[in-house]
């Protein structure tokens, strides 16, 4: 195996501040540290990422250009390793998912599942998630954003690197067609109540819930949630509405 840089999201203990395009500040939802990925994770990410990657550039893309048909189109923020990802495309054929992820091998690891399951309705962005969807994705091209565990920064003095803020919301709001959907998961509890309380702050959007919602079908459990569920450990999901 062999060291690469890996782009960690969530990880590290400064976050990196940028001015956005309309001279907003935001925090990356990455920062870097270095690490290593297996052999099959550099394969597989050599072999399939010119095939499945999507290059940032800072101009709006073609959805529907880029899968080659109209259908709904889901952006999955932070894929982890790419198993529930990957499950999720797998049980929805009908959908286009567009999953970003910085982390190396994560995405490698996203290729391989891409590539053994034959997943054609799965493409890859590998950049930060604020600057993709503010640079990348038209308003109104989506039908709907996951958002499933992403770092709590648990500690108060870090609580501002957390990804689901007000100004973050507001933008991917503007990304979601009329009915389109947001669906936060969290096994932070803080995390979860800030994450209703910025979602429930944001007027174009509406609870499905009333408070927290039921897990849907669409969004599996995981190895590490189910352990986390046996020891007690709560889950809560935030799933909105644009109205």
């Amino acid at each position: 195996m062999s060291a690469v840089p890996l782009i960690v999201p969530g990880a590290g203990e400064e976050g990196i501040y940028t001015a956005g395009r309309e001279g907003h500040g935001h925090i990356k939802s990455y920062v870097r540290r270095a690490g290593r990925m297996s052999e099959a994770q550099e394969r597989y990410y050599a072999e399939m990422m010119p095939k499945v990657g999507i290059p940032y550039r800072p101009q709006p893309i073609d959805l529907a250009a880029v899968y080659g048909r109209n259908a709904p189109k889901i952006l999955e923020i932070g894929c982890g390793m790419g198993e529930t990802t990957a499950n999720i495309a797998a049980a929805n054929p009908q959908n286009d998912y567009f999953g970003l992820e910085v982390h190396v091998p994560g995405v490698g690891a996203l290729c391989k599942q891409i590539a053994e399951r034959s997943l054609s309705n799965l493409r890859i962005g590998q950049h930060d998630a604020v600057e993709v969807v503010r640079d990348m994705l038209p308003e109104a091209s989506l039908d709907g954003v996951h958002v499933f565990f992403p770092d709590p920064w648990h500690k108060k003095r870090h609580n501002k690197r957390r990804l689901i803020q007000p100004p973050f919301v507001a933008l991917l709001a503007t990304r979601l067609k009329p009915g389109g959907y947001l669906h936060c998961a969290t096994d932070w509890e803080e995390y979860a109540q800030q994450m209703l309380e910025v979602l429930s702050a944001e007027p174009t959007l509406e609870n499905t819930a009333a408070g927290f919602a039921p897990r849907p079908d669409y969004r599996p459990l995981t190895k590490f949630e189910n352990r986390g569920l046996r020891l007690g450990h709560g889950v809560w999901d935030v799933i909105f509405r644009k109205r």
